[in-house]
């Protein structure tokens, strides 16, 4: 997930199991925020995932502190990942704000222009 800015998500797990990142990049793409229409993953809410011997470890953050569907796109974020890769998966709730730097760069510049 590395990108061209700072604000892009770097995962862990790119370095230690990069034959994994395109399942779960396939996988995570479907998850979506009910209000904005975008996917987790272009949205740059998971902002890390590394993998351990015994768990996955995953750090997401929500477009808004008080997302209603925060908890219900955290709960099939560890629903996918756990299912994809067979292995017991935490997630955690990072301590970044999100803004849209954190969106890809394809989707900034066909939604909003920059």
């Amino acid at each position: 997930m590395s990108g061209e800015n700072n604000n892009t998500p770097k995962w862990d797990i790119e370095s230690t199991n990069p034959n994994l990142i395109d399942a779960l990049h396939e996988e995570l793409s479907t998850i979506t925020d009910p209000e904005l229409g975008f996917s987790i993953i272009d949205l740059g809410l998971v902002r890390n995932i590394a993998l351990d011997l015994d768990k996955v470890k995953v750090t997401m953050i929500l477009t808004t502190p008080f997302c209603p569907y925060g908890p219900a796109m955290m709960e099939a974020t560890r629903f996918r990942i756990e299912s994809t890769l067979n292995i017991k998966t935490e997630i955690e709730y990072g301590d970044e704000v999100w803004n849209p730097d954190m969106m890809s760069e394809e989707l900034r510049e066909d939604n909003w222009g920059f």
